[in-house]
């Protein structure tokens, strides 16, 4: 049987609010819950009037609390928009209050313009690291190590499933297949 998910941007409606936005995003997810649906992401974007998932981390809290039991998770984060630490104590601890139902999708693109790359304090540089912010990433989730001196409290042994974002098939083996993490392909 095949297994179908939902890649969510949202979107607020014309005439809508962003809290409309918000709520039909958690609706639409209880629904496809019933559905059987197995999947339900939302997406990061920045200064986007029309979409109301900029802060996705919040929004996964949303809809987790509005469902019982499909996965929800980031289609992608821009890690390149993201210190590693932070984003794994946002899902860690979103993999604490939901366990079993967090996934977090990467992706090494900006995700936006350049004057909100500006204003997220991050460069196009920063996507260079994307390998290296991958296995940062990997040792916030794993269980803490005796003598380690940083860890993302309260991340460490979640062991919360990364999803590496791509546009092209190809890109797998540069970085997914060599980080041993799983590939999201998009259309």
């Amino acid at each position: 049987m095949a297994m179908f998910s939902i890649l969510d941007l949202v979107r607020v409606r014309e005439g809508g609010t962003s809290r409309s936005a918000l709520d039909d995003a958690r609706d639409l997810a209880a629904h496809a819950e019933t559905l059987g649906f197995q999947r339900f992401w939302v997406a990061e974007h920045h200064n986007m009037p029309g979409v109301a998932s900029a802060a996705t981390a919040v929004v996964i809290g949303h809809i987790a609390a509005g469902t019982r039991s499909i996965r929800v998770g980031a289609g992608g984060i821009m890690l390149p928009n993201h210190a590693p630490i932070v984003i794994a104590e946002q899902f860690g601890t979103l993999a604490r209050l939901f366990p079993g139902r967090i996934d977090l999708g990467l992706g090494r693109a900006p995700g936006t313009d350049q004057p909100t790359m500006r204003a997220l304090r991050r460069s196009l540089v920063n996507s260079d690291a994307f390998p290296q912010d991958v296995l940062e990433l990997q040792a916030y989730f794993a269980e803490a190590r005796e003598g380690q001196t940083v860890q993302a409290v309260p991340a460490a042994g979640t062991d919360v499933p990364l999803w590496i974002q791509h546009l092209w098939r190809a890109a797998r083996s540069r970085t997914g297949a060599s980080l041993w993490v799983r590939v999201a392909f998009r259309a």
